[in-house]
């Protein structure tokens, strides 16, 4: 399956990966159901993840999220094995040991027509900043606060 047929002639839309810092070992039943809530709505389509856990050694172990359990909830993944040792590799220093994370590449549906026309027109996003919601909401606060 080449990617044009993941989502029709345009191509996939932006891609984000983001790395989750689990509370256990595991996707949680919380964290699962916002991420389906999020899927169900069409805002992102689950492209690929992967659950990373590392020792107090520092060792890896690296398990592909399980299907079964994403099959169940109606959120296959559409690109399994998107997620190379290439990207794991470069993700684990933000992953402390003796920790577990969550690896997992979301495609940002709502930006997928404007990609479409921005590469139609010869123009492309060149830089894009991510600013966490832990650290927007407490310079919200500070802000309200002054």
């Amino acid at each position: 399956m080449g990617f044009e047929s993941l989502a029709g002639a345009g191509g996939l839309g932006p891609v984000e990966i983001n790395v989750i810092m689990l509370g256990g070992s595991q996707i949680s039943t919380i964290v699962f159901h916002a991420l389906t809530e999020q899927l169900d709505a069409g805002v992102v389509r689950l492209l690929d993840a992967v659950v990373v856990t590392k020792t107090t050694s520092g060792s890896v172990t690296v398990d592909e999220v399980d299907r079964a359990e994403f099959a169940l909830a109606d959120a296959a993944l559409a690109t399994p094995g998107l997620i190379g040792d290439d990207d794991v590799a470069d993700l684990l220093a933000g992953i402390p040991d003796g920790e577990a994370a969550a690896i997992v590449a979301f495609e940002l549906v709502w930006a997928r027509e404007l990609a479409a026309a921005l590469n139609e027109d010869g123009s492309s996003v060149i830089a894009v900043e991510r600013i966490p919601a832990h650290v927007v909401n407490a310079v919200a606060e500070m802000a309200a606060a002054e």
